[in-house]
């Protein structure tokens, strides 16, 4: 299954709830009213989209087609431009760098030299250490040799889990007991990966919900020993939300994205939600991009983020 398949499967719920039907709201002939707009907007608003992504769709409609004849195709094709427009940030904007939809890794910042570091932060329960164990896979079956190194010192399940990941990915693992400073794991992550020639390093980090002074200086703390032991790094700090928490995601996730300096979001459980608007909402509020998208349970369910293929997927049948 290719990445438009995925993204139409893994939007199926949100496209149910929006019930794009040309034929539902939209009818050839028919004059576009204020009505109509409202109740589209209802729908938009209703995927967690946001209010200013929504308005900003609206008022395209208004300005191109109210008390206009609808032409269909024109008035789709005029609510996926302004979706495409919002995803990408313009004027100008292509959603967060240079990417290449026949290359999985052309969203990272990959280093030009030595290895890439990677770190990965998100509050509990949305889905981090798989999210982490599936950029581990894509990285290493497009030919990178792979590093993690289990950050999340306070909850041993997180170690396990990553640790059983490893096994099953091939990659090596850096650990260190429970309760241990999570900097002296990214550090020992370092010294792993230069020593063995590695290609990349991933660190995990905790997810608990904290203060923001103390997630800042820990997370400040594992940045300042990344950036010592490796020149420019972390070369990507992502932060991953998952979707089918919708805007209450985003709230939450405001304090723990600065805290982290976040380079761009992993989207996980796409595949589970009728909020799969909250993309848009990503894009406007948090001003970060979204770099991939979990689309499925399975180790490859992860897929570049593509803001043209994202909403075509949205609309077509």
């Amino acid at each position: 299954m290719g990445l438009f398949d995925k993204l139409k499967k893994g939007l199926a719920k949100t496209k149910q709830l929006l019930r794009i039907d040309v034929r539902d709201l939209f009818k050839p002939g028919e004059l576009l009213d204020e009505a109509k707009l409202e109740e589209f907007e209802g729908r938009l608003i209703q995927t967690d989209m946001g209010v200013v992504a929504t308005e900003a769709i609206i008022s395209d409609l208004r300005k191109q087609h109210l008390d206009r004849t609808v032409v269909v195709d024109e008035v789709w094709n005029t609510v996926k431009q302004s979706l495409k427009a919002i995803l990408k940030g313009e004027p100008g904007g292509n959603g967060g760098g240079k990417w290449d939809a026949s290359d999985p890794l052309s969203r990272l910042n990959l280093a030009e030299q030595g290895p890439t570091v990677i770190l990965v932060a998100g509050v509990n329960g949305v889905g981090k250490t798989t999210s982490i164990a599936k950029l581990a896979h894509l990285l290493t079956s497009n030919g990178k040799s792979v590093v993690l190194a289990a950050g999340d010192t306070f909850r041993a399940a997180a170690v396990e889990q990553l640790t059983r990941w490893s096994e099953r990915l091939g990659c090596e693992i850096v650990t260190r007991p429970s309760g241990s400073d999570p900097a002296s794991v990214a550090y020992a992550g370092c010294e792993r990966v230069l020593a063995g020639g590695h290609d990349c390093l991933i660190v995990d980090t905790a997810g608990r919900l904290q203060t923001k002074r103390d997630l800042m200086d820990e997370l400040g703390k594992i940045h300042r020993v990344l950036a010592k032991k490796i020149p420019g790094a972390p070369h990507e700090s992502l932060l991953v939300l998952d979707a089918t928490t919708g805007q209450n995601g985003i709230s939450q996730a405001e304090n723990f994205s600065e805290a982290a300096s976040c380079t761009g979001i992993i989207l996980a459980k796409l595949d589970g939600t009728a909020k799969g608007g909250v993309v848009l909402a990503i894009r406007q509020q948090m001003s970060i991009p979204v770099k991939y998208v979990g689309v499925g349970e399975k180790i490859d369910d992860l897929e570049l983020f593509d803001p043209d293929a994202f909403v075509e997927a949205l609309f077509t049948s």
